[in-house]
């Protein structure tokens, strides 16, 4: 009976820790592991329609409230673990004053957009946040504590605070995150889905971009994309490939003049992703700033043993050429908090990337590489190079490859970034091989889940063009093209991820058939996207520009006749019924077609694992019965 019991206890566990986490429809927060953070309404994400002249006051107010988060988690995680059990502090000295400066800044977001058009409805109750307190796994009842989250205790301190009052809230050398349970061996991964078949107007070609690693070293912790003109706006430091000049104040004619890392000279677009780094105890150069180690990013930063920037085509129809200066971000870098709804990390390891874990750190097999995956949107609304929230202006495709309504397929570039790191120990807490993780907002915990990856459009336009024609008329082209893959996933699939097993588990020599892929060649693409077949819009109709405010001006000029309203869809929430605030996100039941980043697994993915419990369920059973005739005998 104990043993049965046993059984259907441990199952449940592992099939409620896998996949995404809290709830079904991907809604909910991923749940915490090891630490307590706060948790916070992303406003950014439910502000769906900003007219132009409001966007530079309102991008500022926005970098505001991300800056006020992290500061009341800095002081949350300095303040002695005794002092953390108190209401009194975590209301009155924490809680209730982020919340009064939020609802400031909330205020002045709606003043600035009432001043340009319609006040939005409903930003007041975003001020709000809730401290969530740990989810402790490891049965001692305290953050970090022992078993496996407690493993991974932070190297440089002992497991104690900064402050030496107590237990570290988190592990790893910043003092949050990661933690064990952040990482999955990729052996126990099944493999993903395959792409919807391409029809006989297919654009098969693809086109190869060779932009480096970032070798030289160009970093910084802004975000020209979501917050311009704000130094440190990501509170995490991106590695940058391409364009020389991307910082927060780098206007379209500062890209459009810098220099490139390309091969190709005709290439000055910006490639760019937050950090993986080593939590062996190295002090980088940005140890003691903002984004750096004063924000919980702390470690030696890894360069990539290789990037690989493919762009390909379309399972439906032919791509069209992307407008220069066009802005995309993939995934979510608050999705540990907001939900997976837009989350899109893929991880793998070479010679296995035909399994991809979405919300954990991959544990690879010796001479196994860990591979990170961006495969970005490709469909274009066909009119903006930007939207309010970074999203609704470009959309995934369908599960059939189609794009929604009123957008347009454009080559998908899909983003392989490949690195040499070890599985790290995690008996130890990874002082014998260290934890490696991304660097993220404070309060994010360098869960794996946050990875995200941002693009911006500077290709010559003649360069463009040869682009789309190589991949409409199926060629392999551009600097060290490799051929594109002929049936892979649209997306990289969300892979439910059971406890590990251990760290860089081995595949068993006599493993069957298929449960290990072949490594692809060097510089092809993990995953071909699928986009494709909306009703195309008129290549006579001239882009409708909504973009970020320049950091020192205005922002780019509309095209004639352009409304500030928004055709596309949000690719979260349904859309706001005469306000610029979206429902809850990830409530995809009014959202035109346009689906969530993220796929999830579904029921049946866990019932097949569900064995062990039906197993324990008839020996408990068989148990009952031998204790109840062991009754009448006595």
């Amino acid at each position: 009976m104990l043993g049965g019991g046993g059984l259907i206890a441990a199952n449940v566990y592992a099939s409620a820790a896998e996949g995404w986490g809290q709830e079904a429809s991907g809604s909910g927060p991923v749940p915490t592991a090891g630490a307590a953070t706060i948790d916070c309404p992303d406003v950014g994400t439910r502000l769906t329609s900003v007219p132009d002249g409001a966007r530079g006051e309102v991008d500022r107010e926005l970098a505001l409230l991300d800056e006020q988060i992290a500061v009341a988690y800095r002081q949350f995680q300095e303040t002695p673990q005794a002092e953390r059990q108190d209401p009194g502090f975590t209301g009155g000295a924490l809680m209730d004053p982020l919340k009064e400066k939020r609802a400031a800044t909330i205020g002045r977001i709606a003043d600035a957009i009432d001043r340009a058009g319609d006040r939005p409805q409903g930003l007041d109750e975003l001020a709000e946040c809730t401290l969530r307190p740990a989810d402790d796994r490891s049965g001692d009842g305290t953050d970090g504590g022992g078993g496996q989250d407690g493993a991974a205790q932070e190297q440089n301190g002992g497991g104690q605070d900064q402050n030496g009052g107590g237990p570290a809230q988190g592990s790893g050398q910043g003092g949050n995150g990661p933690v064990a349970s952040d990482y999955q061996d990729i052996t126990t991964v099944q493999p993903g889905a395959q792409s919807p078949p391409r029809t006989a107007d297919a654009s098969r070609g693809s086109f190869t971009s060779s932009c480096g690693v970032n070798a030289e070293g160009l970093f910084n912790s802004d975000n020209v994309i979501v917050a311009p003109g704000v130094s440190n706006g990501a509170h995490h430091f991106h590695d940058y490939i391409g364009n020389q000049a991307n910082s927060a104040f780098a206007s379209d004619e500062d890209l459009a003049g810098a220099d490139t890392s390309c091969v190709d000279k005709g290439d000055k677009s910006s490639y760019y992703w937050p950090v993986l780094r080593l939590q062996n105890g190295t002090r980088e150069r940005d140890a003691d700033a903002p984004g750096g180690g004063t924000e919980g990013n702390a470690g030696q930063i890894v360069t990539p043993r290789q990037v690989t920037l493919t762009f390909v085509g379309n399972p439906r129809e032919k791509v069209t050429a992307m407008p220069r200066l066009l802005r995309i971000i993939t995934g979510d870098a608050k999705a540990f908090v907001n939900g997976p709804a837009n989350a899109n990390a893929s991880w793998s390891c070479t010679g296995f990337e035909d399994r991809q874990v979405k919300d954990k750190y991959p544990l690879c097999p010796a001479g196994s590489d860990v591979v990170r995956t961006f495969a970005f949107q490709g469909c274009w609304d066909g009119r903006n190079i930007d939207s309010a929230n970074h999203r609704t202006h470009v959309a995934f495709a369908g599960a059939d490859g189609g794009c929604p309504a009123g957008f347009r397929a454009i080559p998908q570039l899909v983003q392989r970034i490949v690195y040499d790191v070890d599985a790290p120990s995690l008996a130890d807490g990874g002082r014998a091989v260290p934890l490696f993780a991304v660097d993220s907002f404070p309060e994010q915990l360098h869960k794996p889940v946050t990875d995200h990856g941002d693009f911006i459009n500077v290709f010559d336009e003649g360069l463009m063009g040869e682009m789309v024609d190589c991949i409409n008329t199926g060629g392999t082209c551009g600097a060290d093209a490799a051929p594109a893959p002929s049936e892979e996933p649209s997306e990289p699939p969300a892979s439910s991820a059971a406890p590990t097993a251990g760290a860089g588990a081995e595949p068993e020599p006599g493993g069957t058939a298929g449960e290990q892929s072949a490594e692809p060649p060097a510089d092809a693409p993990a995953t071909e996207p699928a986009d494709t077949g909306a009703p195309a819009v008129s290549g006579t109709t001239a882009p409708r520009v909504y973009a970020s405010a320049s950091p020192g001006g205005t922002a780019s000029a509309a095209a004639p006749g352009g409304a500030d309203a928004e055709d596309g869809t949000p690719t979260t929430g349904p859309a706001p019924a005469g306000t610029a605030v979206a429902a809850e996100a990830g409530d995809a039941s009014a959202t035109g077609g346009t689906e969530p980043q993220a796929v999830e697994g579904g029921l049946a993915d866990t019932g097949a694992r569900l064995w062990p419990a039906a197993l324990g369920a008839a020996l408990v059973i068989a148990g009952f019965v031998v204790l109840r005739r062991t009754g009448r005998r006595a």
